[in-house]
């Protein structure tokens, strides 16, 4: 099949926001095939012990989905729930905007993969030689 002649150029990914703004809803509607009103943002979470942030976390909500972007804990401030109270925050804001879900990708069977079982998620799914060629878990609780 004959390639149409068009040149595909390497852009900063600021300088679609304004074709993306005025294209995405028709794009969503076609793609799911019913319409779609998109909210889309991040959350930032943070712990603070006196000046210093001992703590933090970022939650992304779009598409009735949340996502648990980051979570970092010190470590001379771990195993004192203090992510798990972040992760139940996030899931607080998730369900404020009506999300039906949260997720998280982790390494498949690592550390943080033991932590989310332990705060309710379950592996949806194992993406093999994902990110940095190591198999990774999403992993997901329903809210709601």
């Amino acid at each position: 099949m004959p390639q149409p002649a068009v040149e595909i150029l390497r852009v900063q990914t600021s300088e679609l926001a304004e074709f993306y703004r005025e294209h995405e809803r028709e794009a969503l509607r076609a793609y799911y095939e019913f319409p779609v009103i998109r909210h889309e943002a991040d959350y930032g979470f943070a712990v603070r012990e006196g000046e210093s942030t001992i703590a933090a976390g970022t939650l992304r909500v779009a598409a009735s989905l949340g996502a648990i972007e980051a979570l970092v804990v010190d470590p001379a401030h771990r195993r004192r729930g203090i992510g798990r109270a972040i992760v139940e925050r996030m899931a607080d804001v998730a369900n404020y905007y009506n999300c039906h879900k949260m997720t998280v990708m982790v390494p498949h069977l690592l550390g943080a993969q033991r932590f989310f079982e332990a705060c309710g998620y379950g592996v949806e799914a194992v993406l093999p030689q994902h990110t940095f060629k190591l198999d990774m878990a999403m992993m997901r609780i329903y809210l709601l």
